[in-house]
């Protein structure tokens, strides 16, 4: 009988209902962060169809507002696929990460969670690891579809409201992302040991200083991709 009780709490915890729940403290930075896209997407000409196209295949807050802000600069189409291609290519990590943990899955099963898989779903199911030590393809479905449906409606709305707000700088929804990875940056520097500090207050000044040289020598959105991948190769190396 004991066995039986927990078997049925452990298929609980990995039904699909439990990953929606799972997945609903991080669901007010999705609604925030893409209604700010939305309405950005649509002050710069994009029109609903290409928002809702966006959200649906690219499907990433930073890639997204970097696409919008090459496109408004008339950058060539291929740099926006290769800056995109490198923004987003923490997500290969990331789902390397989770990857032990769904290997009794096909490899169908397999893209579908990496696909879908983000910052915060990818922080959720982290906890979930550490403190279960197993992930369950039907709470992987709950955790990323809730996530992918909420953020493909917020950035549609945002779009929809957009049309009424002539001029999104003056409300600062252009600036909505950057200051969410302002904020991370600074729960990470906070957490950091004294060391570690330091070591990341050097990679963000190198991060400056060769931001400055390289400007010099080709257009600016080619000096931050440039500068980011060799300063994250810098990190990673020195860490």
């Amino acid at each position: 009988m004991a066995t039986d009780v927990k078997v049925d709490e452990h298929v609980t915890k990995d039904s699909f209902i439990q990953g929606m729940k799972d997945c609903i403290p991080t669901l007010l930075g999705y609604i925030s962060i893409g209604f700010a896209f939305g309405v950005v997407g649509i002050t710069s000409n994009l029109s609903i169809l290409e928002i809702f196209l966006l959200s649906a295949l690219v499907y990433a807050g930073s890639a997204q507002f970097i696409f919008t802000g090459l496109y408004m600069a008339g950058a060539p189409m291929s740099v926006i696929i290769i800056t995109t291609f490198i923004v987003n290519l923490r997500h290969f990590l990331m789902s390397l990460t989770v990857a032990p943990y769904l290997t009794r899955y096909s490899a169908l099963r397999n893209v579908g969670f990496g696909s879908l898989l983000t910052d915060e779903t990818f922080g959720v199911a982290v906890t979930k690891m550490g403190r279960e030590q197993h992930l369950g393809g039907r709470w992987m479905d709950g955790l990323n579809l809730t996530a992918y449906l909420t953020w493909i409606a917020a950035c549609v709305v945002g779009g929809l409201v957009g049309n009424w707000i002539p001029n999104a700088d003056a409300w600062g929804l252009d600036y909505a992302l950057v200051a969410m990875f302002i904020a991370l940056l600074v729960l990470n520097l906070a957490d950091a040991g004294k060391k570690k500090l330091m070591h990341y207050l050097k990679l963000i000044g190198c991060v400056f200083g060769i931001l400055y040289i390289l400007s010099y020598f080709m257009p600016g959105h080619l000096a931050v991709l440039f500068a980011t991948v060799i300063v994250a190769t810098i990190g990673v190396v020195t860490e």
